[in-house]
């Protein structure tokens, strides 16, 4: 983005003040600290000299800029420090004793190998929140395993869940376990520090990706499964139907549920089809729900009969829930995104003219923004040395050691 103006400054953004030192890379962990990081927090992103893993995904203009990266970290600023250095790993002990929040996805025994347990990082810093962000709990027998998105999705039920529908277990296009968790780790993050308004204290969070995941799942898929003795097997059949899909139109598809009794008693009505609405198996939504199957089955075959701008101008005349089916390339020219401005083009320092997505949603007082261009691998590696109290000459001998690793942004 354009450098900031001074005489225009940014909205501050509900978290200005809170300084989080983030210890975490690829997606799960970036996707939350750029979160807290729109928020208003000061995110440091603390990263290896090789740097996060994720900048070498896709294509680029620069070595280590990858649009994964680019989506995931803006806001932050960029330390690169070998923390297999004993210089290194004191500057990071610096630099945690002025956090307010440690956020890191290394597992439990890694962190612990580099001395940064809770009660190691606790004693440098009494008030901080010390969040985990891994794969299983570490109570259980799987702690310390790897876990990476495509894992958790089969561990919790979700290629299983697929196959039911289609006949072959497949996992789910989009990082949808590593974006999960990363939430989860938000609002605990935001809690923690709630309650530390209240009591002075700081506290440790674990935030598995397992536990969260079936959590996650099962609120839906438990159901029958819910009581003892079980009243129905576990999965919910209205969303294991095999035609609940985007329908095919005469000359495309649409995404549409016709789910209450007002919806189909109107979906009826507009079909002037009286007689479905007396038929035993769909009177009420629960008889829909128990006959789902048939229920899709009948719309589907009703769907394909006209084109999808004649149905999407039907069915939103009878207010019945109706959305097109996008593309991803078709997505980013969706006009409501274009009204609130989703998207916007800027200019970055290393990558010129780049597509961002801005901060959701609208706050009246303390807006979330973008602040900053995501950073290139040790951007802020000086800056944030010399906040933390280090001299040039011992920057200069960090650097020298390989302790850390700078790189200069271009000129803007």
């Amino acid at each position: 983005m354009t450098p900031r103006d001074p005489s225009h400054p940014q909205p501050a953004g509900p978290l200005a003040g809170v300084r989080i030192v983030d210890l975490t890379g690829v997606v799960m962990g970036p996707f939350a600290s750029q979160i807290l990081a729109d928020f208003g927090a000061d995110v440091i992103k603390v990263e290896s000299p090789e740097g996060d893993t994720v900048r070498h995904i896709g294509p680029s203009r620069s070595k280590g800029m990858g649009p994964m990266y680019l989506a995931l970290n803006r806001n932050k600023r960029s330390v690169a420090l070998d923390l297999r250095h004993p210089d290194a790993l004191a500057a990071l002990q610096r630099l945690i004793e002025g956090a307010d929040v440690l956020l890191f996805n290394l597992r439990p025994a890694s962190m612990a190998r580099l001395g940064l347990s809770y009660d190691e990082v606790a004693r440098l810093n009494p008030r901080v929140i010390y969040c985990g962000c891994y794969g299983f709990g570490e109570g259980g027998r799987y702690a310390g395993k790897p876990a990476l998105d495509d894992l958790i999705q089969g561990s919790v039920a979700l290629p299983s869940l697929v196959g039911r529908v289609t006949g072959e277990p497949r996992y789910l296009p989009t990082n949808l376990c590593d974006r999960t968790t990363g939430l989860t780790a938000v609002y605990s993050v935001i809690a923690a520090l709630y309650a530390r308004e209240k009591t002075g204290r700081g506290q440790a969070i674990e935030v598995p990706m397992f536990e969260t995941m079936t959590q996650f799942v099962l609120s839906d898929h438990m159901f029958g499964k819910t009581f003892d003795p079980p009243l129905a097997d576990a999965g919910y059949v209205r969303l294991l139907a095999k035609d609940r899909r985007p329908l095919r139109t005469k000359d495309g598809h649409i995404c549409v549920l016709i789910y209450i009794d007002r919806h189909w008693k109107s979906f009826c009505e507009m079909l002037g089809r009286p007689d479905m609405l007396e038929d035993p198996r769909f009177l009420r939504m629960s008889d829909r729900t128990r006959n789902v199957d048939a229920l899709y089955a009948f719309v589907a075959e009703v769907i394909a009969t006209r084109t999808t701008a004649e149905w999407m101008e039907a069915l939103a005349r009878a207010d019945i829930p109706v959305a097109p089916m996008h593309t991803p390339d078709s997505l980013l020219g969706d006009p409501h995104l274009a009204d609130v401005g989703m998207f916007e083009w800027i200019e970055h320092p290393s990558e010129g003219r780049i597509r961002q997505m801005n901060v959701p949603g609208s706050w009246s007082d303390t807006p979330p923004a973008v602040r900053r261009h995501a950073p290139l691998l040790g951007e802020n590696t000086r800056e944030v040395l010399a906040e933390a109290g280090y001299t040039t000459e011992e920057i200069e001998r960090l650097l020298a050691a390989g302790a850390a690793r700078e790189s200069v942004a271009p000129a803007r």
